[in-house]
């Protein structure tokens, strides 16, 4: 069985979010979402919402799982079986980033990433643009997965 996790803070948990695991699903069998918890970032919802959000959003998919995390990436990716990393990148920027972070969890774990191309209609959707859409209370229904209302 190939297993994957797709590890984030998801605040929110965007339509970019949910395209990439669903393009995944046909390269994975089962794909775990890693709501990782870090301390230092100061976020807009809470874990439990941020976990109810992801559930909601896969509540009919069986291949997809939601667990939350605070640890290394690697190491959650040991303790729920994962072979594989899933990642989604929107620019050049995203690439050099995760292209650094995939060459060190191989040499930590042997962890394999895959990237996953942004889809265009979505390459300019972030959870940092939905936060200030947040903020400024504009509508963000176009930007969350089918289904989800925040």
């Amino acid at each position: 069985m190939k297993r994957a996790i797709f590890p984030g803070t998801f605040d929110p948990f965007t339509i970019g979010h949910y395209n990439i695991v669903m393009r995944g699903l046909d390269i994975f069998d089962e794909i775990v979402i890693g709501i990782g918890v870090n301390q230092s970032k100061k976020t807009h919802f809470d874990l439990e919402k941020r976990v109810e959000i992801v559930k909601q959003t896969f509540s009919n998919e069986p291949r997809v799982s939601v667990e939350t995390y605070d640890s290394l990436t690697v190491d959650f990716a040991e303790r729920v079986d994962a072979k594989f990393l899933l990642r989604g990148v929107r620019t050049v920027a995203d690439f050099e980033y995760e292209h650094t972070i995939a060459n060190a969890n191989k040499q930590l774990s042997g962890l394999e990433t895959v990237l996953l191309f942004t889809e265009t209609e979505y390459s300019f959707i972030s959870s940092t643009v939905v936060r200030d859409l947040i903020k400024y209370g504009k509508d963000i229904n176009d930007f969350l997965p089918p289904g989800v209302e925040i």
